[in-house]
Parts: C-alpha cells; sequence; structure tokens
C-alpha cells in the first residue's frame, strides 16, 4: 500500500483528489493539510510513501516545502502538481529533488501512475512541462474545447436553461464540464474559472 499525504489549499480539488485516489486499491492518502508549512511538521508525523504536493499554498509554496522534506533523514519522494507551467519552477524542483512533476489537468491514470513511479524510486517528469531543454511551457490552455465553451458561455452572461440550450447540453454534463474547469484552473467558483480562463487568454471572445 503507497501512503500518501496531498497537500492543497483548494478544498474542491483537494477533495476531488483523495476521492480519486479513494479508487486504487494500492494507493492510500493517510493526511491532508492546506498550507506549505504545515508540509514539514504532517511528513514528520505521518511518514508517507509519497507527498504529493501544489505549487501554490499559503504559508511556503510546495517547492519550497520540497527544499525542506529534502533535509530529512528519510524523506519521501515528492510529486509535484502544476496548473500552468512558470518559468523556473521546473528548474528549482529538480534543485528540491522532486521525483515527479506533473499538471493538474493530465489523465487520472497518469497522476496514479506517476505516484507508483516516485514511490518505486523511479523519476517522472510531464513532457509538457518539459519542453524547450528542461523549462516548462508557460501558459499552455489546459482546457478542453467543450470546458471553454461552457465558460465562454458563462463569460457572455448565459445562465441556466439559456446556457443550457445554446450549448445543447444538459444541466448535468454543464456541472462536469464546470467541475473539470474549476479544476484545472485552480479556481474555487464558476466565476473565478472565467477570470482565469479570460486572463490567460483562453477563451472565445
Amino acid at each position: 500500500m503507497i501512503k500518501v499525504l496531498i497537500a492543497e489549499d483548494h478544498d474542491l480539488i483537494r477533495g476531488a483528489l483523495i476521492a480519486l485516489l479513494s479508487e486504487e486499491r494500492d494507493i492510500r492518502v493517510i493526511e491532508e493539510v492546506s498550507r506549505g508549512d504545515e508540509i514539514l511538521p504532517a511528513v514528520v508525523g505521518c511518514k508517507p510513501d509519497v507527498a504529493l504536493l501544489d505549487i501554490g499554498l499559503p504559508g511556503i509554496d510546495g517547492l519550497a516545502a520540497a527544499g525542506l522534506i529534502k533535509e530529512l533523514e528519510q524523506p519521501p519522494p515528492v510529486l509535484i502538481l502544476t496548473s500552468v507551467g512558470s518559468p523556473g519552477n521546473f528548474d528549482r524542483a529538480m534543485a528540491a529533488g522532486v521525483r515527479g512533476f506533473l499538471v493538474k489537468d493530465a489523465p487520472a491514470h497518469r497522476l496514479t501512475d506517476a505516484i507508483r513511479a516516485v514511490a518505486r524510486g523511479e523519476r517522472y517528469i510531464d513532457l509538457d512541462l518539459a519542453a524547450d531543454g528542461g523549462e516548462p511551457e508557460v501558459n499552455t490552455n489546459p482546457l478542453t474545447a467543450r470546458e471553454i465553451s461552457v465558460l465562454s458561455a458563462l463569460a457572455a452572461g448565459e445562465r441556466g436553461s439559456d446556457l443550457r440550450g445554446s450549448l445543447g447540453l444538459s444541466a448535468h454534463t454543464i456541472r462536469n464540464y464546470l467541475a473539470a474547469a474549476r479544476l484545472k484552473t485552480g479556481a474555487r467558483s464558476d466565476e473565478e474559472a472565467v477570470r482565469i480562463a479570460r486572463a490567460n487568454g483562453w477563451l472565445q471572445e
């Protein structure tokens, strides 16, 4: 059984990760924290086999926490999750001894594959983040065409039956696309997902 600690400050995303990993027979989440400065005490206390860390955390960021974990006598391997690659993060991750680096919009099987790989002592680097000689790609759109269309409709002011009518989708399907968009953008609400996507130039104007 691979014991995992998750550090993620967004409750919805953390809950989604825990639910996803709970479906795996050989992986168990044994601890969850929402702040970067809670990571090291939690690692020392629960001794996970893998530490799954978001980069953007309050207190200290996930990469700084990874550097502290590296100094432990028996550090667990660290797998970093990120929404969008930014210059320098890949190099910082390698300097901190991170064993895995993965985008949040990767398919579920890649996350579980990455956890198993780093638990075995292997390195798992998302190729999308290792382009151009090891530098992560910047501002890559993580959203699918359907997720973009739903967020674009919201940005245009459509709601409820108007939204369903213009997209030809059921309310349940729209909720699923919105949940995926929130997860990929790291947003706490649909409106925040729209703002993040618009700021990054991902929406159809």
